[in-house]
């Protein structure tokens, strides 16, 4: 479902370098790179959880935060397409890595998830997919205004 999801938004993002960085007619919307580092940065966050352990800081200085300090998606700024495929290419392998090692078994078990509460195993990986789907249908709608401004 992850690996799915993904392959998904890659063919979907693959002509997108003329317009990484639009946002929208007005200028308010998140940008295709910004929903893309978004959601890498999330799955980051979801592979070291799925395994127990916080985040280590140097990954959130790598990559950023989920968000900025208004709570909104951070900026990006100067990255290529294909730099940014490359890096989600690397987080989606470790993803895939962390999920084969669990069994059945292991799906129940309770993990920490965001302020505090805990989530199961089997629900942060559906999660994980879900988060992307709601993500690939805003890129959608981005291309489609860019498309249709130009």
């Amino acid at each position: 479902m992850i690996s799915y999801n993904y392959l998904r938004l890659k063919r979907l993002i693959m002509d997108t370098d003329e317009y990484l960085y639009y946002r929208g007619p007005n200028n308010d919307l998140n940008s295709i790179a910004q929903h893309v580092r978004h959601l890498m940065v999330v799955e980051l966050h979801w592979i070291f959880r799925l395994q127990g352990k916080p985040i280590p800081n140097e990954m959130i200085e790598r990559y950023g935060p989920m968000y900025d300090e208004e709570g909104k998606l951070p900026l990006v700024f100067n990255m290529k397409l294909e730099d940014l495929i490359t890096e989600y290419d690397e987080i989606q392998l470790k993803l895939k890595l962390i999920c084969k090692q669990f069994k059945d078994e292991d799906l129940e078990t309770q993990i920490p998830f965001e302020n505090g509460n805990k989530a199961t195993i089997k629900w942060g990986i559906w999660h994980i997919a879900d988060h992307s789907r709601h993500h690939y249908s805003n890129i959608a709608f981005l291309k489609k205004l860019y498309k249709l401004s130009n």
